[in-house]
């Protein structure tokens, strides 16, 4: 079977997501594994989760791509004592690595967060939050619905692109939108960032009810579609961006993993 290094592989999700692109806080680049290893099998998740690793493991995957990272925070001890260190050790011992791009990904030229506004149809595309040193990109994004449309309208759009049944919504239905701010995944941190760029809406999966509250004291708009929705579709994109540079490798996303979030 075709194979090819980790290191060629780490380089080539670098370049597809610059590391100096991460939030400070966040934990990015090869997190397991040896970069002189070959790879030949790669799965793409959302978060490694008992179902995620199994998959990995049965279908003889060498490296995850993992949106979420894991480890996140440092490790002061690895035992199978809790479900994180039971994961990694099995990943281990099963010769996976793990590779997270998280954040880096989130504000790529490519990223999440571009797909998210290019999928809604917005133009005049931006960074929301501009990062020194690494050209257009940035934090978040901000575009324009052109014309206008209704906040109704805007759920419908952001639905069909994310295939979903419902979302969460703040403001008037019949709400005047033109400005949208976008931030995937847990991005209610971005509200003063959309206000300040005189955006009606913000888009994003979830945030805390305060901010809800907060948002509809300032006029805001919200859209939340839940932070798998907002996240996962772009891992299953990334997989295909990984498979065509590397089309000799085996690469998909997981059939694994689902959202733990159910309407009842």
């Amino acid at each position: 079977m075709t194979a090819v290094s980790l290191a060629e592989i780490c380089d080539f999700l670098e370049a597809q997501a610059p590391l100096s692109l991460a939030a400070e806080w966040d934990n990015v680049g090869l997190l397991v594994g040896d970069r002189g290893d070959r790879v030949s099998r790669i799965v793409t998740c959302l978060t490694i989760t008992p179902a995620v690793a199994a998959e990995a493991l049965r279908e003889g995957a060498n490296l995850i791509v993992t949106h979420h990272p894991l480890p996140f925070r440092p490790l002061q001890r690895l035992t199978a004592d809790d479900p994180a260190g039971a994961m990694l050790l099995r990943l281990v011992r099963g010769g996976v690595a793990i590779y997270s791009p998280h954040t880096a990904f989130d504000s790529a030229a490519a990223g999440i967060n571009q797909q998210l506004a290019v999928g809604l149809g917005l133009t005049e595309i931006a960074a929301l939050i501009q990062v020194e040193g690494v050209g257009d990109a940035g934090t978040g994004r901000i575009g324009r619905f052109s014309p206008a449309v209704t906040l109704a309208e805007a759920a419908d759009r952001l639905k069909r692109f994310l295939g979903l049944l419902g979302l969460h919504a703040v403001g008037d239905a019949q709400a005047r939108i033109e400005r949208v701010a976008i931030g995937c995944g847990s991005g209610g941190e971005f509200l003063d960032a959309a206000a300040g760029a005189g955006c009606q809406l913000l888009v994003t999966g979830e945030t805390r009810l305060h901010t809800c509250y907060e948002a509809e004291a300032r006029g805001i708009s919200l859209l939340l579609a839940g932070h798998f929705a907002s996240e996962r579709f772009g891992v299953e994109q990334l997989a295909a961006i990984i498979a065509q540079r590397f089309p000799a490798l085996s690469i998909w996303p997981s059939r694994d993993e689902t959202d733990p979030l159910r309407w009842c």
